[in-house]
C-alpha cells in the first residue's frame, strides 16, 4: 500500500537536509557546476548517436530520463550529477533520439523509439544495478525500462511522472473535437512550457504510443518506487501519479505530494527533496545489501 506525505510543510525534511550528506553537495548545485562530466557519444548500427554524460563510480548508479521535449542538461539532471559525485556513485544522463545534442530528427520518434534508446543505455553504459530517476515524459519510460530490465532496476523516482499522459488526455476530449483532430492528423497537448502553448503530436505518434500504456493493468515493478508530484502542476495531473502508486505491485511505493509544486519540479526546495529521496533510497538499498 502506498504511503501519501504531503509536504505543504517539510520542517523535518529540511532539518534533515541540513545534516549529513546531502549538505554537502548543495552549494555545488545551486551555485554552479565545477567540474562537469564530458560529453560523450554512443553509435548504433543503422540508429542516430545518443549524447550522454557518465560519471563511473559505486552501485547503485543513478539514472536520469528527461521529459518530452527536454534535454539532458536541466537543473533537476546537473544536480544529480554533483550529488552523485560527492557519494561516488556512477551517474548517467543522457539525450533521447532527436532531443538536445543527441542525432536523429525529433518529429520523427515515438514513445517506442525513445524507450529504445533507455533500454540501450541501460545494457550498454550503465553498470551494475540503477535507481532510475523519470521527469514527466521521463517517468513513463521509467516504468518501461524497469518492466523490461528488472534486473538492471533496483529503485524507481518519478517527478511528475506522465505515464500514458498523451494518450489519456487526448481520450478525454469530447468526441467531436477528436474527430476534428483525426480528420487534421493532429492534436496540440496543451503545455506551459511551449512557446506555442502546446506541442503538436500527430494521430500516427498518438497511435504508437498507446502500444506502451500501463495504466490499464497491474504494473508488474516490484522494486522500491517513489513518486514525487506538484498539486499546482498545470501539465500532467497528479492523480497519474495515484494511478501508478496503485498498480505497481511493489510493496514499498510512496507518495509525496509538493502543495505548492509546478510540473518541472526546478525550484531550490524541489531539487533538495528530490535528492533527499534519493539519498535515501540509496542508503536503504546498501544496508540491504
Amino acid at each position: 500500500m502506498a504511503a501519501v506525505v504531503l509536504t505543504h510543510c517539510w520542517k523535518g525534511l529540511s532539518q534533515s537536509l541540513s545534516y549529513g550528506r546531502v549538505a554537502a553537495y548543495s552549494p555545488l548545485c545551486y551555485g554552479g557546476l565545477r567540474h562537469k562530466s564530458t560529453l560523450q557519444y554512443a553509435s548504433r548500427p543503422d540508429l542516430p548517436k545518443l549524447a550522454y554524460r557518465k560519471i563511473k563510480g559505486k552501485s547503485p548508479g543513478v539514472v536520469f530520463l528527461p521529459g518530452y521535449s527536454s534535454n539532458m542538461s536541466g537543473q533537476k539532471a546537473e544536480a544529480l550529477e554533483e550529488f552523485c559525485k560527492s557519494l561516488g556513485h556512477s551517474y548517467l544522463r543522457f539525450d533521447y533520439t532527436g532531443s538536445g545534442q543527441s542525432e536523429g530528427v525529433f518529429a520523427d520518434c515515438t514513445v517506442g523509439t525513445w524507450k529504445k534508446d533507455v533500454l540501450y543505455m541501460l545494457d550498454e553504459l550503465a553498470d551494475g544495478p540503477q535507481i532510475l530517476v523519470g521527469s514527466s515524459m521521463g517517468g513513463w519510460l521509467m516504468l518501461l525500462a524497469a518492466i523490461a530490465r528488472p534486473e538492471k532496476t533496483k529503485a524507481l523516482v518519478g517527478i511528475s511522472t506522465a505515464a500514458d499522459h498523451f494518450v489519456t488526455a487526448f481520450k478525454t476530449l469530447p468526441i467531436e473535437v477528436r474527430k476534428e483532430c483525426e480528420d487534421k492528423g493532429e492534436w496540440t497537448l496543451p503545455s506551459t512550457h511551449s512557446e506555442d502553448g502546446g506541442y503538436k503530436l500527430t494521430m500516427d505518434f498518438l497511435a504508437e504510443a498507446e502500444n506502451h500504456c500501463v495504466l490499464q493493468s497491474p504494473i508488474p515493478i516490484t522494486c522500491p518506487v517513489r513518486l514525487i508530484h506538484g498539486l499546482k502542476d498545470a501539465d500532467v495531473p497528479w492523480h497519474i501519479s495515484m494511478q501508478v502508486a496503485e498498480r505497481v505491485l511493489s510493496a514499498d511505493v510512496d507518495i509525496i505530494l509538493r502543495r505548492h509544486g509546478q510540473h518541472r519540479m526546478a525550484e531550490k526546495d524541489d531539487i533538495k527533496l528530490m535528492v533527499y529521496t534519493i539519498d535515501d533510497l540509496i542508503d536503504k538499498l546498501t544496508t540491504l545489501v
